[in-house]
């Protein structure tokens, strides 16, 4: 097995992969030899680009379903047809999230139930669903996918905070209670990244501002990110393959985070 090949054998599921830092994290796990399983909504022609694409480039198998995590029997069926495609699961990405802004008092309940589903509920779900046979097989990783703002908040967030807060805390319980085993669960910290989730923030910035985009993607960076540079999808999923690999044997219930210095002030 080579130094770029260290997931030969290993099998990954990636929620929310159909862009962003999903396809970001699935491109680094393919890359190092994983199979994946893709998952994530969007227009059928390019998942299906993005899915022959990757596996052509990494010389892996790559397939996609298409379950809604919103709903915990799609959630099951999602590690069910890895499962049966692949025979395990060895790598669980948690990645698949979604945002809303309003500040609490205008905050839609129905915007807080759905994202609380997917952002927290769906983690749990599928956890709760690959831990078993991690267990009884002797390995596995669980790489939750949080943001700074499973740390610190902003204004306008609550549902988005209280999901990524409850991730965090969620990854540092399953860290405990597999403490002995050969599993691990840790979480990824991103502060901005800029995808397409990020992009749709920044417009709806400028559009409220009268600024240009420009002028509000140099903005948004400077009143959180003293780097004044966007975190790339790359980065992460160098981060993501590391975390799978036996240096990271005693790395668990960490929250790591990658934020340009935002949580260092």
């Amino acid at each position: 097995m080579s130094a770029q090949r260290i997931l030969d054998g290993r099998v990954a599921i990636v929620t929310g992969s159909t862009s962003g830092i999903g396809l970001g994290i699935a491109e680094s796990l393919a890359e190092a030899g994983a199979r994946v399983v893709l998952n994530g909504f969007g227009d059928a022609a390019a998942i299906e680009h993005e899915r022959t694409r990757l596996a052509s480039a990494h010389a892996t198998d790559v397939r996609y379903h298409g379950a809604d995590l919103t709903r915990s029997n799609e959630v099951h069926g999602l590690v069910e047809y890895a499962t049966r495609e692949f025979g395990t699961v060895d790598i669980l990405v948690n990645n698949a999230g979604m945002q809303h802004v309003a500040m609490v008092q205008d905050f839609p309940p129905e915007r807080w139930y759905v994202i609380l589903e997917l952002n927290l509920s769906a983690v749990f779900h599928g956890t709760r669903a690959v831990l078993p046979g991690m267990l009884a097989r002797g390995w596995g990783r669980i790489v939750n996918v949080a943001s700074v703002h499973g740390l610190v908040a902003s204004t306008g967030k609550s549902a988005y905070v209280a999901a990524k807060h409850g991730v965090v805390g969620l990854t540092k319980v399953v860290a405990l209670e597999t403490a002995r085993t050969g599993v691990t669960s840790n979480a990824i910290c991103p502060g901005w990244v800029l995808t397409p989730l990020v992009e749709q923030q920044i417009r709806e910035r400028a559009t409220a501002s009268g600024r240009s985009v420009d002028d509000e993607r140099r903005a948004l960076l400077a009143e959180k990110q003293p780097s004044e540079a966007f975190v790339t999808t790359r980065q992460l999923g160098a981060l993501c393959v590391f975390l799978c690999s036996p240096a990271a044997d005693e790395i668990r219930g960490q929250a790591i985070t990658v934020d340009g210095g935002w949580t260092a002030q």
